[in-house]
């Protein structure tokens, strides 16, 4: 008896058992995907709601946990957190200075409004997405020397003047001619390396890389 119920209702047992399995599997799935689904999106105190998931990042880890940029679409600059290494061609961080003659001075000043030496050269090699240090000191310790007859524009030049060792900083820009942020008259300006003043000065010059 046993025996025949098995066989008439074989084929039906085997197609509920198949409807059974797909759709615990089917449930399975669904379970699995709200507990992984949720982690590309914002999570609560997050920055609101993406259109899709970030990428990963090399190595395995969320793009989302990288800050996005401040202008929708646009590659994000760097500044201070790019890789160092990274260089800029000489002529255009001298014409980025360059661009910026006249600008006041302002002691501990680093952007248009007011420069102080160091803030000058920081301002101007971030504009090129290169991180230099803020402080002269720290700045006169960055790249590799270059010696006197060989410099560049954009190399960084060094001079003792309110205390022993580098002082004060500028960036050539091409010849012997140098541009920098004194605190005398007040303005950014252009100043030649074998002026008496400045030639009795030199300490030395950096080439940042």
């Amino acid at each position: 008896m046993v025996h025949l119920c098995a066989m008439r209702f074989g084929g039906q047992a085997r197609i509920l058992l198949a409807a059974g399995l797909a759709a615990l599997v089917t449930g399975c799935a669904s379970s699995g995907s709200m507990v992984h689904t949720p982690r590309p999106f914002p999570t609560p105190g997050g920055n609101g709601p993406t259109a899709a998931p970030a990428p990963a990042e090399a190595g395995g880890a969320p793009a989302a946990a990288v800050p996005p940029p401040s202008v929708p679409g646009r590659p994000r600059t760097s500044g201070p957190s790019l890789p160092s290494g990274r260089t800029a061609d000489g002529y255009a961080l001298s014409s980025t200075a360059l661009s910026l003659r006249g600008a006041p001075y302002r002691d501990g000043g680093g952007d248009p409004s007011g420069f102080d030496c160091s803030g000058f050269v920081t301002y101007v090699y971030q504009q090129h997405g290169v991180a230099v240090p803020r402080v002269v000191r720290d700045q006169f310790r960055v790249g590799k020397t270059v010696d006197r007859s060989r410099l560049e524009a954009g190399d960084l030049v060094f001079f003792s003047t309110v205390a022993p060792g580098a002082s004060h900083v500028g960036i050539m820009i091409g010849g012997d001619q140098f541009i920098h942020a004194p605190s005398e008259r007040g303005v950014v300006r252009v100043e030649n390396l074998s002026s008496q003043y400045w030639s009795s000065r030199y300490v030395g010059a950096r080439r940042v890389s």
